[in-house]
């Protein structure tokens, strides 16, 4: 995207007043989106952004500045914006000797989505909107969405390092109303995955579509969820985000340097039943939040977190890392090139463990079956948590049963570490998400095998 001189001009002009760290963060992004609602396409976009990000480190100072004009002349004055903004003021000047290193590459995408018609993405939408409908004639609505994306980056800094990345995502859901006597229900499905249109001939669109619909009419049947301390267990999969948030964040490094973490100073320490292995994993072949770089250069990788219930490390940024004398984990993320990195998830998971999912459903006498969790909220700080249950269901006898309507669960992460009493053998990742985090939103996957948590409070209306 920048020619190697230039770049390394413009690090030279980044750390002539005393820079102690310079990095040059290229951004391309590319993008389709089209959106169906109740058989009208509603949306069809394409869009391009194109820029560069300046960092500069003076101490414990960062500057930073992003420009859109990639000529020499513009990036030299956003070099010096940020060098102005990080005070620095001895002066001289500094040579950077750049080493291109292996980076990413899309050489593994066998259809890119930029080449394909955008009448064959519609016909997509249509597709999934008339399987839906068919499914059921209490089916009222239909949203369908599809989008792509392509985002190569290069990273340089005064480090030497030169890298390129390029990364394809594709992405398609579907939302399902049903309505019925207990009034209008919902069911989604989303699929999402770092390839590109052969995304399609992984998964079938029309059975995607049928899943969505089936759970919207289940949900009309469903009886008040039930209140109170149960045990509650999670799916394959459709529990992976309870982990993300109520523990995941509290193992990022800058919140734990903040003390804003429930888990800062316990490394070492059991902080989890010995059923308990947690992931970090970037380097998840095609997964959501699959990469082959961070937004640092540095290259993903496979990061435990907690091992048989200890907490072995934290996720590290470069800037994290340096300051206490480590190596980064690849976990430094950004949004655009307007932003600057912060300590982010990749793909967070729950490993496997070794009970068989019917055992720990007959092994449970009464409780909740929760089958997909929605958004939440989590206190980073304690690890209080709140999350939205989107499809449940009794468990009676031993048995699933009834469905129920849509509760919360409350609780408190790493308690629920510590009462993780049975871990299936059928791990699976989620659904496809995005992580806010300080305003900013990268893709991130996560998943569980099933798994019994033997008390949580369940938030329903049922007496």
């Amino acid at each position: 995207m920048i020619d190697e001189d230039v770049i390394q001009r413009t690090l030279g002009v980044a750390l002539r007043t005393g820079g102690d760290f310079a990095e040059v963060f290229a951004e391309d992004r590319r993008s389709t989106g089209a959106v169906l609602d109740d058989g009208r396409v509603e949306d069809l976009s394409s869009g391009r952004d194109r820029g560069v990000g300046i960092r500069v480190v003076v101490g414990d100072t960062t500057g930073f500045a992003h420009t859109s004009d990639l000529s020499e002349a513009g990036l030299r004055e956003a070099a010096e914006a940020a060098a102005a903004a990080a005070k620095g003021g001895s002066g001289g000047t500094r040579t950077v000797d750049l080493s291109r290193q292996g980076g990413g590459s899309s050489t593994h995408i066998r259809t890119m989505p930029a080449d394909v018609a955008k009448g064959t993405k519609v016909e997509l939408l249509g597709r999934a909107d008339e399987a839906a409908r068919a499914t059921g004639r209490a089916i009222s609505q239909v949203a369908v969405r599809y989008g792509d994306n392509r985002r190569r980056i290069l990273v340089a800094n005064s480090d030497g390092l030169l890298v390129e990345d390029d990364q394809v995502r594709t992405l398609f859901s579907i939302s399902c109303v049903a309505n019925g006597d207990t009034g209008m229900q919902t069911g989604r499905e989303s699929i999402g995955r770092t390839v590109g249109f052969e995304l399609f001939d992984i998964y079938d669109i029309e059975e995607l579509a049928e899943r969505a619909a089936r759970r919207a009419l289940t949900k009309l049947a469903a009886v008040p969820a039930p209140s109170g301390a149960m045990p509650v267990v999670i799916g394959k999969g459709g529990g992976g985000v309870l982990f993300h948030e109520a523990c995941g964040h509290g193992l990022e490094a800058d919140l734990v340097a903040k003390k804003a973490s429930v888990f800062a100073g316990r490394r070492g320490e059991q902080v989890a039943t010995p059923l308990v292995t947690l992931v970090d994993d970037g380097t998840m072949p095609d997964e959501w939040g699959y990469f082959a770089i961070d937004d640092e250069g540095r290259p993903a990788q496979r990061n435990v977190l907690i091992e048989d219930g200890v907490l072995t490390d934290y996720m590290w940024d470069h800037l994290r890392a340096r300051n206490v004398g480590r190596a980064s984990s690849g976990n430094g993320r950004r949004q655009t090139y307007q932003h600057l990195p912060m300590v982010r998830m990749s793909n967070t998971y729950i490993g496997n463990g070794a009970d068989d999912p019917d055992d720990i459903i007959a092994a449970t006498d009464h409780g909740v079956f929760v089958a997909q969790l929605g958004g939440g909220q989590v206190n980073t700080a304690t690890g209080d948590f709140v999350f939205g249950m989107t499809e449940a269901y009794l468990i009676e006898g031993g048995r699933i049963t009834a469905p129920i309507r849509d509760g919360n669960l409350i609780g408190n992460g790493p308690e629920v570490l510590t009462r993780i009493d049975m871990l299936g053998n059928d791990f699976e990742m989620g659904s496809p998400g995005t992580c806010g985090k300080d305003g900013q939103g990268v893709p991130v996957g996560d998943g569980t095998p099933t798994l019994r948590v033997t008390s949580l409070t369940v938030g329903g209306t049922a007496a």
